[in-house]
């Protein structure tokens, strides 16, 4: 591991008890979610991780509390370097704070997870749907949505699949 991402990862660990992994030469911190914009604001800062690549949520459903896990990765250009951040996020709170002030292009990725998700941003300037219509209701990328199938279309199952559709009728003239 270089030495400006060993001191960067050293400090975060240190400041705010942080439980460091790492897996084939990436670094993992687990840092509490009511840490993370100071985390962020001090790898930004002081260790040029002027970069988010990506936020995302790990839904850990069936799984004991915490639930979620947010994921956020960070680059540093200046050193070609990257470091990921985790928070747990609680079923039964479902809210960190917003990155946004820190990092701008946070603001799709956090509209993107509550709009799939369900978990609010604290402090964030537009959190409204982004992808799904307005009058949705429920976080369809969380695991214990159920999945709705709907059966392929051959052409020896075209009428059968017909039959139960609330539709216009076919003009075969």
């Amino acid at each position: 591991m270089k030495n400006h991402l060993q001191t960067a990862a050293d400090l975060i660990q240190k400041k705010f008890n942080a439980e460091l992994s790492s897996f084939r030469g990436h670094i993992t911190l687990l840092i509490e979610k009511e840490s993370i914009l100071e985390a962020c604001q001090i790898l930004q800062d002081d260790f040029s991780f002027e970069v988010l690549v990506d936020e995302t949520v790990v839904d850990y459903w069936r799984r004991k509390e915490p639930r979620f896990q947010i994921v956020y990765q960070l680059h540093s250009r200046q050193h070609d370097e990257r470091i990921f951040l985790r928070t747990t996020i609680s079923e039964d709170d479902p809210n960190t704070s917003s990155i946004v002030s820190i990092y701008p292009n946070a603001n799709w990725y956090e509209r993107e997870i509550w709009d799939l998700f369900g978990i609010r941003f604290e402090g964030h300037p537009d959190l409204r749907r982004l992808l799904l219509p307005k009058g949705w209701e429920g976080h369809p990328l969380r695991k214990d949505v159920p999945i709705k199938v709907e059966e392929t279309r051959f052409t020896f199952n075209n009428d059968e699949l017909d039959r139960g559709k609330p539709r216009a009728e076919r003009n075969e003239g």
